[in-house]
């Protein structure tokens, strides 16, 4: 009867855990999930429904007094015994992951993951969350064992309630550019060689994926091994001579390899591909390039 009473309005577990979710009722979204998991724990959507209510429940806020605010709404604190030039001290609050709730939320999605490979939706929302923590270490370590998985799989990757995707492979991709993205601009050089294993996991079965080897050049560049970094982008220009991001790395590695002449000619390439802005960044360099052959 208990179950009988949360479908018999013709909704879903899911829908059920969504409609409690957007009302922040932790309460209830407790009981269901445990009616749910008793009634269907085969069901993939039970293992995301278990993650997202541990990781909403392990977000806390706190107030803070300190000299770093965050956020829209702090308060400044005058202190009328400090003398001028005294740094102010602000009230303020910020936010942190309770890593035992957070940990139970891992547990479920993990369990999901094993069950169901394919669903891409669970992977990546884990991976989320690891960058959202910074757990940088375990969100390489994810993003690597995800495309090995897509060599298994074949990029018969699926999404929410089990739909296939529309080109699994480009989105799959796209993604983990995204997560790249997230690692660079921490701007962090202790991640370097996570940016790098991730794009030599791409590149081990999309040799042709133009953004890893761009990402694998930038590495390259930022630990002044430029010769690597060239190697990396020419097989880039290769496949698309026309990719004006490849031409202005190549433009920048020549630059801080010492080679004013090819600097200057594969920036005047992004010209003539890139966009206005590109355009513009190009030609500055330029100008900046020939003052020093002066």
């Amino acid at each position: 009867m208990l179950m009988f009473g949360f479908v018999s309005s013709g909704q879903t577990y899911k829908q059920q855990f969504n409609k409690l979710l957007s009302k922040k009722d932790t309460a209830g979204q407790a009981q269901l999930l445990t009616q749910w998991e008793a009634a269907d724990s085969s069901d993939p959507e039970l293992y995301i429904a278990f993650f997202n209510y541990y990781a909403n429940k392990s977000l806390k806020e706190i107030i803070v007094l300190g000299d770093d605010p965050k956020g829209d709404q702090v308060l400044e604190l005058q202190n009328q015994d400090s003398t001028a030039g005294d740094p102010p001290a602000y009230l303020y609050s910020d936010t942190y992951y309770d890593s035992v709730l957070l940990n139970q939320g891992y547990r479920y999605i993990d369990k999901g993951i094993e069950k169901f490979p394919d669903r891409l939706d669970m992977r990546f929302g884990r991976i989320f969350m690891l960058g959202e923590t910074r757990d940088y270490t375990t969100f390489t370590t994810l993003i690597i064992q995800t495309i090995d998985y897509s060599a298994i799989n074949k990029n018969q990757w699926l999404w929410t309630d089990g739909k296939p995707l529309d080109n699994p492979q480009h989105f799959m991709l796209s993604s983990i550019q995204d997560y790249q993205t997230t690692l660079y601009d921490t701007q962090d050089d202790s991640l370097l060689n996570n940016m790098k294993s991730i794009a030599e996991a791409v590149l081990k079965y999309y040799p042709d994926h133009i953004e890893s080897l761009s990402n694998i050049a930038v590495v390259f560049m930022l630990q002044n091994e430029y010769d690597k970094a060239l190697e990396a982008l020419f097989k880039a220009e290769k496949l698309n001579p026309e990719d004006a991001i490849v031409l202005s790395n190549i433009a920048q590695a020549y630059k801080l390899k010492g080679d004013i002449k090819n600097s200057i000619k594969y920036y005047e390439r992004t010209i003539k591909y890139g966009d206005s802005e590109m355009q513009t960044f190009a030609k500055n360099q330029i100008n900046a390039l020939e003052k020093m052959k002066k």
